[in-house]
């Protein structure tokens, strides 16, 4: 499947800037904790993988506001010298995108490559960097298949009316990705596409890997009989063909952390007998809409394509997301928009003149900031600060500007 055009990024050194030093430190879900992540010497590979949309009701600045999260890393990275392998997935078959060509008579698959190519749309106007692989489940579905084997030689698949599902038990680790209880996982299971409650499976928690073929549905041959892939496996099976095992982020929205990110790195770690799946499990906030979590459930959803239709710059709906921080739940309001704008404006103005303070303070202060676990709330308020400030540097401007790109992917 092919990803998106990539925007240009400034080399900061080319803009005379020195270069950045500290590591980025990010929260692992897993541990709790924020720790250093990517390579430790500069030029080194960081590897990531960012689990990708289901084709519809796409992009939602919900979605936005993940991808965008993950694009700081992935600039962050970069700003580092770090080179970057990034991956990332687009689940277009699955349970919800076949239940809304349903409900709207449309062929699933044309359903599906058009949400896609708006998601396309989305990011290459949000200047997110697109990702180096964008791998669908649909051409991945030999990798999942060979996965799957592997668990069954491993003892770890059974059979259940037809579909063959993975016993949690067979990894030892289970629950250390998300750090819930069993009593915290089952109500979410059933709220987030699992089945706690079919009859006949060894646990409630047990995760479908292969769905034989219902009547109506798509389905693939396989060993296990016709039918299509379970959702967890599917990140699986990409993640580890295309970075392997222990690579360095996994990241997604926080209502991916269980069961999606548990199961995936359950299924990957008994599936090679080695451990961890990923070195960090990162995950983004929620964004909310009067008063409810915005999803497509509830239809609250606000959409990049419509704001951009509608005449707004794209770079203002970056500057909207990014004055929270990725980690934090939020509601959005035309408020958040208005005051993107404005600040988008005192940016460009502030650019234009013929000189300011020096870039390289403003500059250390973003850096510093982005590094500790991608504070871009505060690492704003640092080129705020500079933007009202006089200065007789003539190069800061262009500094800044290049500084801006690099960094926060605005385009001023």
């Amino acid at each position: 499947m092919r990803s998106w055009p990539a925007s240009d990024v400034p080399d900061l050194a080319d803009a005379g800037l020195p270069a950045a030093t500290r590591p980025l430190r990010l929260y692992d879900t897993g541990t709790g904790t924020v720790h250093p992540s990517g390579p430790a010497e500069r030029g080194g590979t960081a590897r990531m993988y960012v689990c990708g949309i289901t084709p519809y009701d796409a992009t939602h600045l919900g979605h936005a506001n993940t991808y965008l999260a993950f694009d700081l890393v992935n600039r962050v990275w970069r700003d580092l010298g770090h080179r970057v392998h990034y991956v990332q997935n687009a689940t277009d078959v699955d349970d919800p995108l076949l239940e809304r060509a349903r409900d709207t008579g449309e062929d699933w698959r044309v359903l599906a490559d058009r949400e896609i190519q708006l998601f396309r749309d989305d990011m290459t106007a949000l200047r997110i960097l697109p990702p180096d692989r964008y791998v669908g489940a649909v051409e991945a579905i030999p990798l999942i298949v060979e996965m799957i084997e592997k668990l069954r030689g491993r003892d770890a698949a059974y059979e259940l009316g037809g579909d063959t599902y993975f016993p949690v038990a067979a990894d030892p680790a289970f629950g250390q990705v998300s750090g819930l209880t069993r009593g915290e996982m089952t109500p979410l299971s059933a709220e987030r596409g699992g089945d706690p409650d079919r009859e006949g499976k060894r646990d409630p928690l047990d995760a479908m890997l292969w769905m034989a073929r219902r009547p109506g549905e798509p389905g693939w041959e396989s060993p296990f009989g016709e039918g299509r892939p379970g959702w967890h496996v599917e990140c699986s099976a990409i993640s580890i063909e295309y970075l392997g095992m222990a690579f360095d982020v996994e990241g997604g929205g926080s209502d991916l952390a269980f069961p999606h990110h548990e199961m995936g790195a359950s299924h990957a770690q008994v599936a090679t007998g080695e451990r961890p799946h990923a070195r960090a499990y990162v995950h983004a906030g929620m964004v909310g809409l009067d008063g409810e979590k915005m999803s497509k459930s509830r239809g609250n959803l606000v959409f990049v394509s419509k704001l951009r239709d509608a005449g707004v710059d794209p770079m203002a709906i970056r500057l909207a997301l990014l004055a929270h921080h990725y980690r934090a739940d939020w509601e959005w309001t035309p408020k958040d928009l208005d005051a993107a704008v404005t600040r988008l404006g005192r940016w460009r103005a502030a650019v234009e003149r013929a000189s300011g303070p020096s870039a390289e303070g403003v500059v250390t202060a973003v850096r510093d900031r982005l590094n500790d676990d991608l504070d871009a709330p505060g690492a704003l308020a640092a080129v705020d600060a500079w933007a009202a400030t006089e200065g007789a540097d003539t190069a800061a401007p262009a500094q800044v500007k290049a500084a801006v790109d690099a960094l926060f992917g605005v385009a001023l």
